[in-house]
């Protein structure tokens, strides 16, 4: 109880940064669903972070947005008010984005000049750190991909940047986790391998999850279990189109989401997980309901959050098999 006690600090740091990431992916995804993330043009990290504060400066990135891609291939004719609408949601997200890094930054400074941090996390939580720079930089990698000759950013890189915040989320759980050193009898490596390949097919479907909204697959059909009245659709001709082709990637997204749902099924089982288990039919209904309501943005927001809570359950059910 001591050990928990010295740690409460750092531990309630970590958990609350884990939820401000949580955060950022539903931010991120009404980012997506509204359509706001090239509203955006510049990336300016230090000013950027107030929005327009006068009318010559809300004209001056108005310019600069009609000149993308996408207002002039898919929103050609947008007012100043439409345009301060998806504007917003974009500003948000990225302002979200500094102070999750002020919130990691300014408190492990603390933490580390006043020596509170135990041997053997200086570097884990370096690392946390280094991860959050690179995931700043991975957002506008993404956001340049739309700026060039094309109305959408490139769902490669859209899926990129969600996976890294998945495993930022995870990253950060494990380590609060690991400085609560709660004592757990340690379990046969049997069931740790079901925990990790569980959690791993998790991460693989919300990175599908990722290539069906930047692809926009969530629309191609929304029906359930069928894809209208198949199956399997006509327009599913190679395996290399689940990477590329709307019809394929939605239907990938669908099956390796009941895979993933048996397989951690069996595992919330075996370490009798009931949290575990319920939120595996929350998501797959969230899901579900995601697609014939044809992604409704509560709807398809609400699933890219249980998908986040899921992997965090996950996370913390695999730790508890290891012994602190």
């Amino acid at each position: 109880m001591q050990s928990i006690q010295k740690h409460t600090h750092l531990t309630n740091w970590l958990f609350f940064t884990a939820f401000m990431v949580f955060s950022m992916a539903v931010i991120g995804a009404i980012t997506r669903l509204t359509e706001s993330g090239l509203s955006m043009v510049e990336w300016r990290p230090l000013i950027g972070a107030l929005p327009p504060l006068s009318a010559e400066e809300w004209q001056r990135v108005f310019t600069l947005y009609q000149e993308t891609p996408e207002y002039q291939k898919k929103n050609f004719g947008m007012s100043l008010e439409e345009f301060k609408n998806i504007f917003f949601w974009e500003w948000f997200h990225r302002l979200w984005g500094r102070l999750i890094g002020l919130v990691y930054a300014l408190p492990l400074l603390y933490f580390w000049i006043s020596k509170k941090i135990p041997d053997g996390f200086r570097g884990k939580l370096l690392i946390g750190l280094f991860l959050g720079a690179v995931q700043g930089l991975m957002g506008w990698y993404m956001v340049k991909s739309g700026l060039i000759d094309r109305p959408s950013v490139s769902h490669f890189r859209l899926a990129a940047h969600l996976g890294l915040a998945a495993i930022i989320f995870g990253y950060l759980l494990w380590i609060a986790f690991d400085l609560k050193r709660t004592n757990k009898a340690e379990t046969t490596f049997c069931i740790k391998r079901h925990g990790w390949i569980a959690t791993a097919l998790v991460f693989l479907t919300l990175i599908w999850g990722a290539f069906v909204a930047g692809l926009d697959a969530g629309l191609v059909y929304n029906t359930w279990p069928l894809m209208g009245s198949q199956w399997i659709p006509n327009e599913l001709t190679a395996l290399s189109n689940i990477f590329t082709e709307p019809v394929s990637v939605q239907f990938f997204h669908r099956w390796i989401a009941i895979v993933t749902g048996v397989i951690v099924l069996t595992f919330a089982y075996r370490i009798k997980s009931f949290p575990l288990a319920g939120m595996v039919f929350l998501q797959i209904g969230l899901g579900i309901a995601t697609l014939i309501t044809q992604v409704h943005l509560h709807m398809a927001a609400t699933h890219q959050a249980g998908a986040f809570i899921l992997l965090g359950i996950c996370v913390s059910a695999l730790h508890q098999q290891y012994r602190r």
